[in-house]
């Protein structure tokens, strides 16, 4: 089964911004929604944002105004653009389309 790849997390400080990437091999990939979900230690996996394959966005409440979902179809990737982070977005944020396998995340820390 294909399976997704996630990529671009890392350690950031309060207030900063970091953009997450995820691609999947796979020619369906247009005609497919996308969401991003998180799991911080010792939590649930929690939604964060999703895309329609026409475009259309929507994010958690914790999230709007902070992050923004988007994608580029042509080169088969969804992004996650992340602004004014806060320590509470610290997760392992992972991408999810449907019928292709979870990837295994990408860390996103914030801290100071």
């Amino acid at each position: 089964q294909v399976q997704l790849v996630e990529s671009g997390g890392g350690l950031v400080q309060p207030g900063g911004s970091l953009r997450l990437s995820c691609t999947a091999p796979t020619s369906d990939f247009s005609r497919l929604p996308a969401r991003w979900y998180r799991q911080a230690p010792g939590s649930q996996r929690e939604y964060v944002a999703t895309i329609t394959e026409n475009g259309r966005t929507g994010y958690a409440d914790a999230v709007k105004g902070r992050f923004t979902i988007y994608r580029d179809d042509e080169k088969n990737m969804v992004y996650l653009q992340m602004d004014n982070l806060e320590p509470a977005d610290t997760a392992v944020y992972y991408c999810n389309m449907p019928g292709l396998s979870w990837g295994q995340g990408t860390q996103v820390t914030v801290s100071s």
